[in-house]
């Protein structure tokens, strides 16, 4: 399948050095209860739903071809996004997936909804839209382009995020290529959650690659992210052997990782890297993710799980157990 790019940020501040543009890609490997990025789970098209912009007319209702919408008192609901007859490939592209993990919030396959697109066409609000479309390379460089001046002029360039973008890796290394060709600084933001080759491959086209590490145990790993994190550690460690120039990102989750034992681990092993030690980045949490929960019928956090942004003591602390190994540590992006 073509991958697919969900949203084209312009002017991001946030996904590597200087302004960029940062191209997001579906489909993803891991279901961190907290993703802000939900939508992009899956790599297929989705249908997405604002009620705000509801004025409920019912027009998507009657045009629907497969009648797979219905208008209650409180909205428009979609039953799924997902075609029935793909349950049996989003096992096939997660095979390592935890099942019964409070992550695992794939839509129902069990509906008619085929995501044709005729219900957004039809809606006058746009309360409806479809997530997720096919780009050729000669439109999203188009795109890029128009922002080649000001990402020159503050020292920036292009981020491919996700999504995970490994999951992707004729795509993405297409991107990375013509990307190099066209002379754009190119960051890569990933949770190296893919095989050491591909690591390799992807780390060789690009400046820097931006790792995310969301905790240092496997098993608690795999209950909050559906995967654990034994090749995610591996792979990080493969990166700074080879001398490849990349930073790490921590989300900072109050009831997840940002305690006092997970941080001591992290610094440990992250100072413990071969080659000049990365830059370590705390991401406060914050629940963004929750309302595009909502858009897409699923339920954030369905098992109610504790998850608080840190407070600035509590980030202060987590700061002073990184610079304690010699780490360079920035809070935010």
């Amino acid at each position: 399948m073509t991958p697919l790019v969900f949203d084209i940020k312009r002017y991001a501040i946030n996904d590597g050095p200087g302004i960029r543009t940062t191209i997001f890609l579906k489909g993803c490997p891991l279901r961190c209860v907290w993703c802000h990025n939900p939508e992009s789970w899956s790599p297929w098209r989705q249908l997405l739903y604002k009620q705000g912009r509801c004025m409920g007319c019912g027009t998507c209702v009657e045009v629907c071809p497969n009648h797979a919408l219905e208008l209650r008192r409180d909205g428009i609901h979609i039953t799924s996004s997902l075609p029935p007859t793909r349950e049996g490939e989003v096992s096939q592209l997660f095979p390592n997936s935890n099942s019964q993990s409070p992550t695992s919030n794939l839509q129902s396959s069990s509906s008619s909804c085929l995501v044709c697109g005729v219900c957004t066409e039809e809606c006058p609000t746009t309360a409806l839209e479809i997530c997720g479309r096919e780009w050729s390379m000669e439109a999203l460089m188009e795109e890029v382009e128009k922002e080649r001046e000001v990402m020159e002029d503050s020292g920036g360039g292009v981020t491919l995020c996700g999504g995970e973008p490994l999951m992707h890796p004729a795509y993405t290394l297409s991107l990375l290529r013509e990307l190099g060709r066209r002379g754009f600084h190119r960051a890569v933001d990933t949770s190296l959650y893919a095989s050491q080759k591909v690591v390799a491959d992807v780390s060789g086209e690009c400046e820097l690659m931006l790792v995310d590490l969301k905790m240092m145990d496997a098993e608690k790993h795999r209950f909050f992210c559906g995967v654990d994190n034994v090749q995610i550690l591996q792979n990080i460690r493969f990166l700074a052997d080879q001398g490849c120039r990349f930073s790490i990102r921590i989300p900072l989750i109050e009831g997840v990782n940002a305690d006092e034992g997970n941080m001591e681990q992290t610094a440990s092993f992250i100072s413990s890297l071969p080659g000049e030690p990365p830059v370590v980045h705390l991401l406060p949490y914050h629940d963004v993710g929750k309302d595009k929960h909502r858009r897409m019928g699923s339920t954030f956090n369905p098992d109610g799980l504790m998850l608080q942004v840190p407070s600035e003591e509590r980030q202060r602390q987590c700061e002073a157990i990184l610079a304690s190994q010699g780490l360079q540590v920035v809070i935010g992006g």
